[in-house]
Parts: C-alpha cells; structure tokens; sequence
C-alpha cells in the first residue's frame, strides 16, 4: 500500500515509533483499544447530529460496528498476553486535529471538516498498522494489523466520499489539502511516545 497515493499522508511516520512500540506493546494495546472505542463513538455522534443524511447514517452504522469489532479484536489480543485494559489515555493528536473543525457558519461545512478530520485519524491508523504489520516479531499480531489496516484504509475513503455526498467534491479535496498539511504539522511537532498509537 503506497500510503502517500492512497490516503494522501504528508508525512510518514517516524520509523523509531515501530521500534518502540513492539518493546511497549502492552501500552501499545491498551491505547488502540481505546482508539477503536473512541472511532466508534465518533461515528455514533455524527449518527446523533445528522440523521437526516440517510446515506450517512446507513454508511456510518455499518463502520460503527466494524469499529466496535475491532475494540473486541483488540481486547482478546489483551487477554491472549494477560494484559487488563487499563485506563483511557487523551489523544494529543485527535485533540490538536479536532481543533480544526470549523465551529459555526454552514452546518454541512461542519459536517464536511468533522468527516474529514475523521478521515485523517483513519489514515494515519491504517499508516501505523502497516508499520506494525510489516515489522513486528509476533506473527499472530502482524497478520492481525495486516487485517485491521485494510479496513481503516476502506474507512478513510468511506469518509472522503460521505464528506463529497453532501458538499461540492471540489471544496472537499481543496479542504482536505488543507487539513492534510495540518495533520503533517501535527504529526512533526508531537514527541514519539512509546504508550501511543498515534
């Protein structure tokens, strides 16, 4: 999967993260177990915001629930390792990226950015998924990322494409530029932790 032609990603991931995160792979589950509850949440959000869109709601239910599957995926590779699941840890980078939806002004431009931000943690996921794919030792975890990294791949173009349904397609991909050099900026400037996924 070329990252940079698929999900548009400015800029790749640190290559030390991977190194890491298989040392601090208990954190490393913990964390993405959480992320996979909070991507489910989110979709049951915008489910609650916009029920009018039917497309939407009818696209979103079905990624909640493959989000929600993938929480249970994750807590069985816990308890496969006799890990417990810990506390929720804040996601500085799903905070600073939030920071970029657009209060106000046209509810569809809102929907548009909430969509799109969406997407971004999507991407970087599907990203982080690859790394842990193609370099961890633990085969049984490097096939399970393998899979979990197909599927946020389908996410991020299952987002890209809600945000073109309800605004012109034009002013999505100029703002998903937008937010694309954001995230890049992002990513940069947050420090390589060893206890997160993003």
């Amino acid at each position: 999967m070329k990252e940079k032609t698929i999900l548009k990603l400015k800029l790749n991931t640190d290559p030390r993260w991977v190194n890491i995160a298989e040392k601090n792979i208990e954190d490393i589950l913990v964390d993405h177990a959480w992320c996979e509850q909070k991507a489910a949440s989110t979709g049951i959000s915008m489910i609650i915001h916009y029920p009018e869109k039917t497309r939407l709601v009818a696209e979103l239910t079905d990624l909640v629930a493959e989000e929600w599957s993938h929480f249970e995926r994750v807590l069985l590779e816990l308890r496969k390792r006799g890990y417990p699941l810990g506390r929720p840890r804040k996601d500085e980078y799903v905070v600073q990226l939030l920071a970029h939806v657009r209060k106000g002004g046209a509810r569809e431009r809102q929907l548009m950015d909430q969509l799109l931000v969406s997407a971004l943690i999507e991407a970087r996921s599907c990203e982080r998924f690859k790394l842990l794919w193609q370099n961890i030792a633990d085969q049984e975890l490097s096939k399970f990322y393998y899979e979990l990294m197909v599927s946020e791949a389908a996410h991020f173009v299952s987002y890209v494409d809600l945000a073109k349904e309800y605004c012109d397609p034009a002013v999505v991909d100029a703002r998903l530029q937008e937010l694309l050099e954001i995230e890049g900026e992002i990513v940069t400037n947050l420090p390589v932790r060893d206890d997160r996924m993003h």
